[in-house]
């Protein structure tokens, strides 16, 4: 229930995840705590790996839980405010396009070394957001940089 309440704001859950109860399915985490979802969705072989997935800036699978720590290390929490990479169902970069005239870079910041095979698949999969995004007429780039010294600073906000 502390995932809905953060995803929600909503607080005093109980009684409504209660009523909702026979229609959900319940797991535990490896900490033991239950987790909620829809009775009938669709299980992958846990052996199934996790795909490639670029993330939009403020992405529900990262805002909408209360332990984020299942998809992203502590250490780079911040980094939500950014398009963010996921290898093997984890935050392993931030990402972003620019576009000059009628070409288009997207620029791949890793935040921990990426494998060689990672980095080809990050790679291929980048092509593949940028002709989305863009087209196929325009110039692409994908550019993937060296991991960054130390993780990203929360932004300063104003009041």
């Amino acid at each position: 229930m502390a995932d809905i309440a953060a995803w929600s704001g909503l607080r005093a859950l109980r009684p409504a995840v209660e009523r909702l109860r026979p229609r959900l399915r319940a797991f535990r985490d490896g900490r033991g705590r239950e987790l909620l979802d829809v009775l009938n969705g669709p299980l992958p072989d846990p052996d199934t790996p996790a795909p490639l997935r670029f993330l939009p800036e403020y992405d529900n699978l990262l805002i909408g839980h209360q332990d984020r720590t299942r998809v992203i290390d502590h250490a780079y929490r911040y980094v939500i405010f950014a398009g963010t990479l996921l290898v093997d169902g984890f935050v392993q970069a931030t990402w972003a396009i620019k576009r000059t005239g009628d070409a288009a870079t997207l620029t791949i910041e890793p935040l921990q070394r990426l494998t060689k095979t990672d980095r080809i698949s990050v790679a291929e999969e980048g092509e593949r957001l940028l002709e989305f995004a863009t087209g196929e007429a325009s110039p692409r780039d994908v550019r993937i940089t060296a991991v960054a010294s130390s993780p990203p600073q929360a932004p300063h906000l104003r009041r």
